[in-house]
């Protein structure tokens, strides 16, 4: 009879071992990139790398604003060129039980009614909920220990002939050239059954306290504007107490090269996400879930 027991113990035993096994096989396996201060108040930065393994239950990827169609042509461009490759990540994320949010902005009435914008109106008033999580934040104080890297007062980046031709073009389907998004790009594809549709920090903060998600990743655009700054942005996560990362190859900024510090795109792109890490949040990409490589732009010169 002991023998019995000590076998069925150690087969116990194993079963725990190969759950707990599986499990962490399971994880999200990501190396967070940040840049630290060699010292402080020297103003120069190290990148450092930290491995971290995420539960997918406790994970969320937010989509921000990868709207259908922008007034910055090539933003358009660019948008269509990294889609594809954002819903390959976020396909698979979910297959491993990652929560996905759909937050492109000021679309709401689009999906009114759907399933996906249900879930997020009917989840339940979160007892945490931040005072000001409905609110843009534009700056959080550890970014005052540095300088705003790139002027994005006229943050176009379009040939001017071709920015008028396609002004006229949103016009000439009853859109408004300065904001003609209807939805978010049909590429992305939406699960009504497991997703949710918010662009309300409010709404957003309830499902991820619902569902005790404290991982978030941030992906879309403009990283420098509304990725950032959004209620539901890397911002608003950051200083209220989320887990966040910005996924660094799945964004765009808005940055003309004709304004300071007077680089390509890509290269002001890049200067902002050094300032996201310095100063916001640490920075992940696509890889780490996908395989293979990150995303690069193919007109980017640093691809080459």
């Amino acid at each position: 009879m002991k023998s019995q027991s000590f076998l069925r113990r150690a087969a116990l035993a194993l079963v725990l071992l190969a759950l707990q096994s599986a499990a962490l096989a399971e994880a999200l396996k990501l190396q967070l990139q940040s840049r630290v201060e060699a010292k402080p108040g020297a103003g120069e930065f190290k990148v450092m790398k930290k491995s971290e393994a995420w539960e997918p239950k406790q994970t969320a990827i937010i989509v921000c604003d990868m709207w259908d169609l922008h007034h910055c042509l090539n933003a358009v461009r660019r948008e269509g060129e990294m889609a594809p490759r954002m819903n390959t990540l976020i396909e698979k994320a979910r297959a491993q039980g990652v929560f996905i949010i759909h937050a492109p902005s000021s679309c709401m009435k689009f999906y009114e009614g759907q399933p996906a914008r249900v879930r997020a109106q009917s989840a339940p008033k979160a007892a945490n909920l931040p005072a000001d999580i409905g609110s843009w934040c534009k700056q959080i104080p550890a970014e005052e220990r540095g300088v705003y890297p790139i002027e994005q007062s006229d943050s176009e980046d379009d040939d001017p002939a071709e920015h008028a031709n396609w002004a006229e073009e949103l016009k000439a389907k009853g859109l408004n050239p300065r904001a003609p998004w209807t939805r978010q790009i049909a590429v992305i594809k939406i699960h009504d059954d497991v997703d949710a549709i918010s662009d309300s920090g409010v709404e957003i903060w309830n499902l991820l306290e619902a569902r005790g998600i404290r991982n978030v990743a941030l992906v879309g655009v403009h990283v420098n504007m509304c990725v950032s700054g959004r209620p539901f942005g890397l911002r608003q996560m950051a200083k209220n107490g989320k887990h966040v990362v910005l996924v660094r190859d799945m964004t765009d900024s808005m940055y003309n090269p004709k304004q300071r510090p007077f680089v390509d795109h890509y290269r002001g792109t890049a200067l902002y996400l050094e300032h996201v890490e310095k100063f916001i949040a640490p920075t992940v990409t696509s890889d780490q879930i996908l395989g293979g490589s990150p995303f690069h732009f193919s007109g980017d010169p640093a691809r080459n």
